[in-house]
Parts: structure tokens; C-alpha cells; sequence
């Protein structure tokens, strides 16, 4: 009955418009943290990028926290629109915290393999775009909805893969060197994991919306 009446009822666009915004601003941070991960960018100007794409993405999410209260009708499971929102919010989260460590700890040079996990980043951000935008019409786009999370969730895959890669290449350079320049250089890879991470989850939280509008 209440599935009937969702159809039936007037649509709230102003959380897909919310969303997509929100989308656009993560992938602004992961552009710009990239450029700073191959060194195509000052950090400080970079992180401070990253900063005010952050800023800008935590205003979204309460935008539409906040619309969620307001609304009679939502697009989907209000508990489903906070999971999604809250998940995009952790990826450029997590984009801030990998350039707060970079600043903390003076990072001057970085790792081919972190250019590489800045290269992933910025094609998991691009998909999420992609994703996003299909939220509105996903009973027509499911199959395209699946290709794209799935597409996501492989990228997080392969940034796994480089961040053990990366640690490896690390330990050989400094093993017999300074043990906290590994220190440092594994903090930076760990969060540059999560990012990922919570890109993945961004998949998850759609393809879980996906299913349940099916």
C-alpha cells in the first residue's frame, strides 16, 4: 500500500538535486587531492582545496537531514537517504583527515603507489556521480545502477591491492633507514584505503536503495 502511494504521491526532486550536488563536490576534493598526490599542485593549496570541499559537502548533508525531517514524502526509506548521505559525507570526510596527516607530518614527497590510489579516488568519485544520477529513475536503470557499483566496489578492490603494494615498496626503502619516514609514509596509505573504503560504501548504500525500489 505505502508503495502505491510513493507512486502516486508528488516526488521530493530537491534530494536528488541535494545528492548530485554533494556528489559533484566529492569529486572536486578528489581532484584536487590527487593533484597534490602527483605533485601537480602545492599541498597547502591543495589541502586547503580538499578543506573547503568538505566544508561545502557538510552543508549538503545537513541540507538534506534536514529536508528528510520536513518532507511528508521522500524518494526512499528515510533511514536510507540518512545512510546515503551519511556515507557520501564520509568519503571527502576521509579525503580532509588523508590532508590534515599530510600537513600534520610535513609530507613533501609521496609514493607512486599513492599517486596511483589518487588516480582510483578520483574514478570512484567520477562513478559515484554516475550512480547518483541514476537515483532518481532506478526501477527503469537497475541493470546500469548494479554495473556501476559493482565497477566501484572493483576499484576498491584494486586500491587494496596497491595499498599492499605500496606498504611493501615502503618497508624496502626504509628498512634500513629512518623508521619514521615508513611511519608517516603507512599513515598516508591508510587513509588513502579508506577513502576507498567509504566509497564502497556509497555503493553498497545504493545498490541496497536499488534492490528495495526493484
Amino acid at each position: 500500500m505505502f508503495g502505491w502511494f510513493q507512486i502516486l504521491m508528488p516526488q521530493e526532486n530537491r534530494f536528488f538535486d541535494l545528492f548530485n550536488r554533494h556528489a559533484r563536490t566529492i569529486l572536486d576534493g578528489a581532484e584536487a587531492l590527487r593533484a597534490v598526490l602527483n605533485n601537480r599542485m602545492d599541498i597547502a593549496e591543495g589541502c586547503a582545496k580538499v578543506f573547503e570541499r568538505e566544508s561545502q559537502a557538510d552543508i549538503i548533508t545537513q541540507d538534506v537531514l534536514n529536508l528528510t525531517r520536513r518532507s511528508f514524502i521522500t524518494p526512499f526509506d528515510r533511514g536510507d537517504i540518512k545512510t546515503l548521505i551519511t556515507a557520501l559525507d564520509d568519503s571527502i570526510d576521509q579525503m580532509k583527515k588523508t590532508c590534515t596527516a599530510i600537513l600534520l607530518y610535513e609530507v613533501k614527497e609521496f609514493e607512486p603507489h599513492m599517486a596511483q590510489m589518487g588516480d582510483l579516488i578520483v574514478d570512484a568519485a567520477k562513478l559515484t556521480i554516475e550512480a547518483v544520477a541514476l537515483l532518481g529513475a532506478l526501477r527503469q536503470d537497475t541493470a546500469r545502477v548494479n554495473a556501476v557499483t559493482e565497477a566501484i566496489m572493483r576499484l576498491e578492490d584494486a586500491a587494496d591491492e596497491l595499498n599492499h603494494l605500496g606498504l611493501k615498496a615502503l618497508f624496502a626503502k626504509h628498512r634500513q633507514g629512518n623508521a619514521m619516514d615508513f611511519i608517516v609514509g603507512a599513515e598516508v596509505y591508510d587513509h588513502l584505503e579508506k577513502v576507498m573504503d567509504r566509497f564502497e560504501d556509497v555503493a553498497n548504500g545504493i545498490s541496497g536503495i536499488a534492490i528495495e525500489q526493484a
